[in-house]
């Protein structure tokens, strides 16, 4: 399929849950750090950040309802998602001890795989580690990784350890 010159592409939708998945995580590390709500958040990143253009970056055009989804969602099963996090990481590495922009890419890919069983493990392990690359480049994807693969053996009884029976 070819392109006119100048002429846009039509973002897929994943492209779009994709940019929804990293502006929840940017609004999860906002949301730890300045300790500021959900609402205000929310409505801060769809009036002025989810597609727009920001100190001359342009926003990919997200899914506005699935960023809404991850960011409630989390908040919401914060009590839960945290423990199930706690239990995949090794014994000497609490959950205290990540900094806040890994534990929001953990807290939005446990959410999903607690939560959105119509997403395949594959889609959101593979989105998360993406996203964990755009903000490191040492271990932390391959931590990613291992948590989110643990996690989904554990809620959904697959993944890429799963013992073959």
């Amino acid at each position: 399929m070819t392109q006119a010159a100048g002429e846009q592409p039509t973002p897929r939708q994943a492209n779009k849950r994709g940019a929804a998945r990293l502006a929840a995580v940017q609004a999860l590390y906002q949301m730890d750090v300045a300790g500021s709500g959900l609402l205000e958040i929310a409505a801060e990143y769809e009036a002025f950040r989810l597609g727009k253009e920001v100190d001359g970056a342009q926003y990919r055009e997200a899914d506005a309802q699935w960023f809404r989804a991850i960011l409630s969602g989390v908040v919401e099963n914060q009590k839960v998602v945290d423990p199930i996090i706690r239990q995949a990481l090794t014994e000497d590495w609490p959950l205290s001890r990540l900094d806040s922009t890994l534990r929001a890419i953990l807290r939005a890919g446990v959410y999903e795989l607690m939560k959105r069983e119509d997403v395949p493990v594959a889609v959101i392990v593979s989105e998360y580690v993406d996203i964990a690359k755009a903000f490191y480049s040492e271990d932390e994807p391959k931590l990613v990784n291992a948590v989110l693969d643990r996690v989904s053996r554990r809620v959904r009884g697959e993944g890429r350890g799963k013992d073959a029976s």
